[in-house]
């Protein structure tokens, strides 16, 4: 998302679906700040989803979405979209993810959603593409060119780069999950983790990895 707002010619919109996710799972229950978003956001997903497909505001839009908020919505919407899936090794995210909401389930981190997904995509032609976060790491300039070809605009330099701070754009959670994206001031040389891997998160580890290697495959690099 920070690479996109880099673009003059594109508006970035921070997880749209987040208030409708909350209202309508037990996630309310333990994500941090949930009656704060509930409270700023548009909770109804339908209304969201219009506001997505309607807006006009740029010329190109970029939504960040996760794949648990999509919930029980129609689908047919992302036929309109060029859909974008960003995934990261279990190893390295489950982790951090684990620090901000402590033992997290499947339904959580999203792998097993995201193949789900592919298949619908797939079986209704819908486009999408799949990043690997560790490719983009290695080699940002390289993959972003590949994306922006594929979505059909041209590739920016400026998304290599940005100024280490909060955007307007951040949702009201940001300062739970956002402060390595703040401090930052473009794409970090991947680092493998060299902490050893919680043991409380095998079991989930386990579940994930075959759906990551699935992605891993159809990644650009």
């Amino acid at each position: 998302m920070y690479s996109f707002a880099q673009r003059k010619d594109t508006k970035v919109f921070d997880e749209p679906l987040y208030a409708f996710y909350l209202k309508n799972s037990n996630a309310k229950a333990y994500h941090p700040g949930a009656q704060n978003i509930l409270e700023t956001m548009e909770n109804d997903g339908q209304k969201v989803v219009d506001m997505m497909i309607n807006s006009s505001e740029s010329d190109v839009l970029f939504y960040k979405n996760m794949t648990h908020h999509l919930l029980d919505l129609n689908r047919s919407f992302m036929k309109n979209l060029t859909n974008v899936i960003l995934t990261r090794n279990p190893i390295d995210m489950l982790p951090s993810f684990d620090k901000v909401i402590q033992n997290p389930t499947l339904d959580d981190v999203g792998y097993k959603l995201h193949t789900e997904l592919i298949e619908g995509f797939r079986k209704n032609d819908i486009d999408f593409v799949v990043l690997d976060s560790k490719n983009v790491l290695l080699n940002p300039e390289g993959v972003l060119k590949q994306l922006c070809d594929h979505i059909g605009i041209p590739f920016d330099e400026n998304m290599l780069k940005w100024e280490p701070s909060q955007r307007l754009e951040d949702g009201v959670w940001s300062k739970y999950w956002y402060d390595n994206v703040h401090k930052s001031s473009g794409f970090s040389e991947y680092k493998p983790k060299i902490v050893p891997f919680p043991k409380h998160l095998e079991s989930l580890l386990n579940e994930c990895l075959p759906h990551y290697k699935e992605l891993r495959k159809l990644a650009l690099i």
